[in-house]
């Protein structure tokens, strides 16, 4: 049974010190360290004896306190979310109860989506892109300037597709799954040819045929692919997938409950990843490493790092305090490929390097430095197989949250600021 709330007080009744300390299930001079921050107002008692309190803001402040308790972890004042997708736990993770590693490297992207998406396996999926769709994001995705970040491209692409999807408003489980399956190819084909200047409107329509990871690797690579490194990448969109409430998850779910439609929240998504604490921290890892390759030697670059005040990037994860998974499954296939082998080696040499520092491990930050680097893409590669890959989890977050309580994601803000009514300022 859920803890019942307790019977309203009366609004004129003055409570005592001890009174106000019960309801509020802190100690006396707690209470007084209210008054101190301005979140209570006191009154002596009768005969100049004790303090008095209003019920009302006591009362308000008791379901404040609640509120605040119910909306945390435990674990450092996180808010939770109740979520049947993923678990994390003990360096490992698991996409409906299933491990994730073993469901990457042994399904392709597509499946792997929609066993998150539907809790079923469709062996052989693809997506596929509908032609206006790709036709309006590609013209709008040119549109844009130069330096453009993969983030803004996919961005772009997301929102002019949006414009030209009469059911987007449609919110059922099978619309929004519809959505899913056309936005992703959608968002791959509207990112321009590796190699090609974005306005070059001569475009391989055979580049949009075949798996996902075959189509986004040409827009990545100038090279040709080999299947080991298609299926590193293919892998590593797998893995992404999904990780459990990311920001730019949260920001997903938000943007649900208050019944944004997909296109919508996947937005939100895509206007959070960009962060150098995010999906853009591959980007980071992938500049440090190349720094190694060229240097020959990982100490200078990392005693730059350090003498700069920064983490170094591609190292550590909080939620695992050993390897994480994701790189050590990328690693493993990265070995298969003799051309990764002096990014292997130079990520190897960062990892050794920063033990004597601090004992982190890889993370797949690091691991997607190494695929990017050693195939000829761009340090904002990693960025892109992010964004592209979580789109499949910001889906399956968003159809949960439809299935929710209307704008359930609203938290209560504990204000700390100046007791009101204060004075018009001068």
């Amino acid at each position: 049974m859920r803890d019942q709330e307790p019977a309203p007080l009366d609004p004129e009744r003055r409570l005592s010190t001890k009174e106000a300390a019960e309801l509020l299930g802190v100690k006396p001079e707690t209470v007084y360290a209210y008054v101190s921050r301005g979140q209570l107002s006191s009154r002596r008692g009768s005969g100049g004896r004790g303090s008095t309190f209003d019920a009302r803001e006591v009362e308000a402040l008791a379901r404040r306190n609640r509120r605040e308790g119910a909306g945390t972890s435990g674990t450092g004042g996180e808010l939770s979310v109740r979520t049947r997708l993923t678990l994390i736990d003990s360096d490992r993770y698991y996409f409906r109860g299933v491990d994730a590693v073993d469901l990457a490297t042994r399904h392709s992207y597509e499946e792997v989506a929609e066993w998150l998406w539907t809790g079923r396996m469709h062996p052989g999926s693809t997506f596929t892109a509908p032609a206006g769709s790709v036709a309006v994001a590609r013209r709008a995705v040119d549109a844009l300037p130069e330096h453009a970040a993969p983030a803004d491209l996919l961005r772009v692409a997301t929102t002019a597709a949006a414009t030209v999807d009469p059911l987007r408003f449609d919110l059922s489980e099978d619309a929004v799954l519809g959505t899913a399956r056309t936005l992703i190819p959608t968002l791959v084909a509207a990112l321009p040819p590796a190699g090609r200047d974005r306005r070059d409107d001569r475009r391989d329509d055979r580049r949009d045929q075949g798996p996902l990871a075959h189509r986004l690797w040409t827009r990545l690579s100038p090279r040709d692919a080999d299947e080991a490194s298609l299926r590193v990448l293919d892998t590593a969109l797998a893995l992404l997938v999904d990780h459990d409430l990311a920001a730019s998850t949260l920001a997903v779910r938000v943007a649900a409950s208050a019944r944004a439609h997909a296109y919508a929240a996947v937005s939100a998504g895509l206007g959070v990843i960009e962060g150098p604490l995010h999906g853009a921290a591959s980007g980071l890892a992938h500049r440090m490493l190349q720094d190694v390759l060229d240097q020959g030697d990982a100490g200078p670059v990392i005693a730059d790092e350090l003498r700069a005040g920064r983490r170094i990037p591609g190292l550590g994860h909080r939620l695992y305090p050993g390897e994480d998974p994701r790189a050590r499954a990328l690693f493993a296939l990265l070995e298969g490929i003799p051309r990764a082998e002096p990014a292997l080696l130079a990520a190897r040499d960062v990892v050794d390097t920063a033990a004597r520092h601090a004992p982190l491990h890889a993370n797949v930050d690091l691991a997607l430095a190494v695929l990017t680097a050693s195939c000829g893409m761009p340090p904002t590669a990693g960025e892109t197989v992010f964004a592209v890959a979580r789109t499949a989890g910001w889906i399956a977050h968003a159809l949960e949250e439809y299935g929710e309580r209307p704008l359930r994601m609203r938290p209560s803000g504990l204000y700390a600021g100046p007791k009101p009514p204060q004075p018009l300022p001068e």
